[in-house]
């Protein structure tokens, strides 16, 4: 009998049981957008959040993934360039433009990079601000997970979520998007790491479970 696969995160697949893990708060801060020179995207919901303004304040953006890039050009903005999935990747990016180049990061509350502190320490003009936060949704509390499955985590908050109320049996495969959410797992948990950071490729390494 084939496991069961199950996706925690707040995108969904036809192949996998999805379960949305996080609820997210969008909040719209006032901003002087014509301060900057570009942006900083590391979540597709930070298009999300720029959708409550006039798409004129939109900049050239400097994205974390394939993913986040795809939701910002969706909503018209423009690319600078796109990370390979980390936050700590994008500081090699950044340190490719001059020092006087404005960037405003636009984030989460609660974040898994020290990206941006290390980019400042050095001398690069950027600004934080929060546009959005997440808290642990009522599906992943409720969610009866069946023995043997395997499950795809896409982020530090869907694992610590999952984990507040489950427990990953021995017989679990365990799939995850990247590195950082590699380290929200416990410590003994075996786990596979996706060779790039979309819920396809993780599907791909499914099917040779």
């Amino acid at each position: 009998m084939p496991r069961s696969i199950y996706l925690f995160s707040i995108s969904s697949h036809p192949h996998a049981k999805s379960v949305n893990s996080l609820d997210i708060t969008f909040f719209k801060p006032e901003i002087n957008f014509s301060h900057y020179d570009y942006f900083i995207v590391t979540s597709k919901q930070t298009s999300e959040a720029l959708k409550q303004y006039d798409k004129s304040v939109l900049k050239p953006a400097l994205c974390v993934s394939v993913a986040s890039a795809k939701s910002y050009e969706e909503l018209g903005g423009e690319v600078l360039d796109i990370g390979g999935g980390y936050g700590d990747n994008l500081i090699e990016k950044i340190k490719g433009y001059p020092k006087k180049i404005k960037w405003l990061y636009l984030r989460a509350k609660v974040v898994a990079s020290d990206f941006v502190s290390r980019c400042q320490d050095d001398g690069y003009n950027i600004d934080e601000v929060v546009v959005y936060e997440s808290g642990c949704s009522k599906d992943i509390v409720h969610v009866e997970v069946e023995d043997g499955a395997i499950l795809i985590f896409t982020s530090p908050s869907s694992v610590k979520c999952f984990l507040k109320h489950h427990a990953i049996d021995a017989d679990t495969k365990v799939v995850v998007i990247g590195k950082t959410t590699a380290k929200a797992l416990p410590k003994g948990v075996e786990y596979i790491i996706s060779p790039k950071t979309t819920i396809e490729s993780c599907m791909e390494i499914v099917k040779n479970l």
